[in-house]
């Protein structure tokens, strides 16, 4: 299993990568194969800071 040092992850399949202030999120490869197509994805917070927890979007199957 390719497990990118640079990662952290959550018990849900989810990885952020942090570059400086920029934070860039995704999922694992398990959790893609697990949800199928994702249809849409919605973004209400591109070029906010957010605090730790905060909701930032969401994915839609």
């Amino acid at each position: 299993m390719n497990v990118p040092a640079n990662l952290k992850y959550t018990k849900d399949h989810e990885w952020i990568s942090l570059e400086g202030s920029i934070a860039t999120v995704g999922i694992t490869h398990f959790a893609q194969k697990e949800l199928g197509d994702i249809v849409y994805v919605e973004v209400e917070t591109l070029d906010q800071t957010l605090e730790k927890m905060k909701f930032l979007g969401q994915l839609r199957l």
